[in-house]
């Protein structure tokens, strides 16, 4: 399982913060949606990186900015985690 423990928002905020879970990877990046700011999820199956990856393999969601966001973020990718890879 992802541990958001390990997860900094305030570097979230800055960089794109990538990682990997047993054939998942997963990105959290910040992203301007028109006069918000968002966190976005993403998960795809390995072994490619993001760029290299197809976009119909890409699953995606959008949170708030915030910790609560983060939060649900990655309790969503350890549920994309047990439905599409395990």
């Amino acid at each position: 399982m992802i541990d958001s423990s390990k997860i900094s928002l305030n570097f979230i905020k800055k960089l794109e913060y990538t990682g990997g879970y047993q054939g998942m990877r997963y990105m959290l990046r910040k992203e301007s949606r028109d006069e918000d700011t968002v966190l976005t999820a993403y998960a795809w199956p390995e072994p490619f990186c993001f760029s290299k990856t197809a976009p119909e393999k890409k699953i995606q969601k959008e949170f708030p900015l915030t910790p609560e966001g983060k939060e649900e973020a990655v309790s969503w990718l350890n549920e994309i985690y047990q439905l599409e890879f395990a």
